[in-house]
């Protein structure tokens, strides 16, 4: 439910991410043997707008266990860093780099708060500063993320966001087509579920999240203030996970609406450059 933000809402969220790393490398969700042999689980329209990333250094902001960081390793990233506020899951990553046999100076992984990232990470900007689906919901404050984001940009560079979009949360869970919350709520979302979107039957103890909406308008704003260039938004009709229950899953492991059912963005992508000095 939204309601105030409570005092250990940070502490509440690490807790919750902690208890979930092992769950996440268990589950068919991440499916980490086959991502071990060489499958890839970053989305076509993300390799497509972001390009040939050969030789381009890369930092991945909340990235989980490093999935899509060690992803764009292998597309020719290099080198490429993974920062998370989880012990547990930096651990993960690093030890998912050894496996792929990434050196450190291939593929490092820092455990620091995002908003820390700049005294956190080993060098002081790459050229492609990037953040995947299911990040921004858990940042408060968006103003100070896209001016973390951007400073870490080097000159000539850019910013790339591929998020879930935030009217879904606005929509039914059964059907997305009956609107029950307000798309400009301001207050978190406090949540109490058991389980995990990788494994909704998994038993766990530390249940409790604050979230945050944060309507496109407000991202692009963020980042634009932060003295970024948008180059473009795309809003998307396909999702990661079914948040809806008649999604369909795609051939390429996405989601959609059934054929006749009315569209809503279910994720959308921004990328903003920095003037090249």
């Amino acid at each position: 439910m939204y309601g105030r933000m409570p005092e250990d809402w940070y502490e509440a969220n690490r807790t919750f991410w902690d208890e979930r790393v092992p769950i996440h490398a268990a589950s068919d969700f991440y499916a980490l043997d086959r991502f071990r042999a060489d499958e890839d689980p970053l989305r076509a329209f993300e390799r497509e707008e972001v390009g040939d990333v050969t030789g381009r250094s890369l930092l991945h902001l909340q990235c989980h266990f490093g999935l899509d960081t060690l992803s764009w390793a292998r597309h020719g990233a290099t080198p490429v860093v993974g920062l998370d506020y989880s012990g547990p899951a930096v651990e993960t990553a690093r030890s998912l780099a050894a496996d792929l046999g990434f050196t450190a100076d291939r593929a490092a992984f820092v455990a620091a708060d995002v908003y820390d990232a700049a005294e956190a990470v080993p060098d002081s900007s790459y050229d492609i500063v990037y953040t995947g689906g299911g990040a921004l919901c858990w940042m408060p404050d968006l103003e100070r993320w896209a001016e973390t984001a951007a400073a870490l940009v080097a000159p000539g560079g850019f910013l790339y966001v591929a998020e879930f979009h935030p009217i879904v949360d606005s929509f039914d869970d059964a059907t997305g087509s009956r609107l029950v919350h307000d798309y400009f709520v301001r207050e978190p979302w406090v949540d109490t579920a058991t389980g995990t979107y990788a494994d909704r039957t998994a038993a766990t103890v530390h249940n409790r999240t604050v979230e945050w909406v944060h309507p496109v308008g407000e991202v692009v704003t963020a980042i634009a203030r932060a003295g970024l260039r948008i180059e473009f938004l795309h809003e998307h009709d396909l999702t990661l996970f079914p948040r809806y229950e008649n999604l369909q899953r795609q051939d390429d492991g996405t989601y959609r609406f059934p054929a006749g059912h009315p569209r809503i963005p279910l994720m959308y992508s921004i990328k903003a450059s920095k003037p090249a000095e």
